[in-house]
């Protein structure tokens, strides 16, 4: 590192900082990686962790990450992770609720430094020696809890669709029995058809009833093919999307008869537009503000909910 700091002409201070991805002027950062990478310097993550008594890993718990939204957030996650200078061991529970004990465990015997953990099992127990941070659900006031707007998001969307003329809204949600920070959207969407004095209905459905119970409902609510419903706000863009096909299907069509808004912000695959019009969450955002709390030394002051701006985007499902 003193070799470094020489070539590179700066405090070895400064060299430290920028290895342990410690906030540090443009000009030195690149000063010290041109100078570390004439030398073929590396840092010796080995002997950094003794030192610091730290292995520089944290784990990642998630359902999957072959959804779109949950793989861009791993993406993101691990984008700050590695300009930090952790590694990132990744754990796929697959909505199993044995497989994200067993996850926990692993992490135990890896000895990460920190977990950032998108969990629905509520019998989940955190081991209170390792830093934890949790994306959408709120374990306790210790446990620092990540999220997106979406009681925001959700009277954003009944907004919305009344401002494209919808006069009869539904919103649909299939998900966790597990409560978390996403049953808020639903929330927010009737609260925001009641502020506007609109028609809504809600039907809600657990992740193990499946789709075709919503199919039946909107098949029942049709009369001389049409349906009864102008506007629909689902809890997912994935959900959206299967409700626009199976609108389609039905002969109702989308957006003329009926307007769609999903939530997620997932795009195509090209990346310049969305699958559905959808309340876009802030992703990359959320994967900072995951890493920087957990990487947070004062634990003592950190927030038990931090909520994200959200925003609205159209996609070919709305009017607009």
């Amino acid at each position: 590192m003193k070799d470094v700091a020489k070539e590179a002409g700066v405090a070895l201070g400064t060299v430290s900082k920028v290895f342990n991805g410690l906030p540090v002027g443009d000009s030195y950062r690149q000063r010290v990686e041109a100078a570390a990478e004439k030398l073929g310097y590396r840092v010796n993550n080995y002997a950094r962790g003794l030192r610091a008594s730290k292995t520089f890993t944290v784990a990642l718990i998630m359902p999957n990450i072959g959804h779109p939204f949950f793989g861009t957030l791993a993406d993101y996650i691990y984008q700050e992770l590695d300009r930090r200078g952790y590694k990132m061991l990744v754990f796929l529970a697959g909505y199993d609720p044995e497989a994200e004990r067993k996850s926990i465990q692993m992490v135990r015997q890896n000895k990460v430094d920190g977990v950032i953990a998108l969990s629905y099992p509520p019998d989940l127990e955190v081991d209170d020696s390792i830093p934890f941070v949790s994306i959408d659900r709120y374990f306790s006031a210790g446990i620092p809890c990540i999220a997106s707007d979406n009681y925001g998001g959700g009277q954003l969307a009944a907004q919305k669709l009344a401002e494209l003329g919808c006069k009869r809204l539904l919103f649909f949600r299939i998900g966790s029995v597990m409560p978390g920070e996403p049953d808020k959207r639903g929330a927010g969407f009737e609260a925001g058809c009641q502020m506007l004095g609109v028609q809504y209905d809600v039907l809600r459905l657990n992740d193990e009833d499946g789709m075709d119970p919503f199919f039946r409902y909107l098949e029942e609510h049709m009369a001389d093919g049409k349906l009864e419903y102008d506007g629909i706000f689902c809890c997912t863009d994935h959900v959206a999307y299967r409700v626009m096909l199976k609108l389609r299907s039905m002969g109702v069509r989308v957006p003329e008869d009926v307007q769609i808004i999903g939530f997620d912000g997932i795009h195509v695959f090209d990346g310049d537009g969305f699958f559905v019009s959808t309340i876009v969450q802030p992703v990359k955002p959320l994967a900072e503000a995951a890493v920087s709390v957990l990487l947070s030394e004062d634990r003592s002051k950190l927030p038990a909910l931090m909520c994200l701006p959200v925003s609205y985007a159209k996609g070919g499902t709305t009017k607009d």
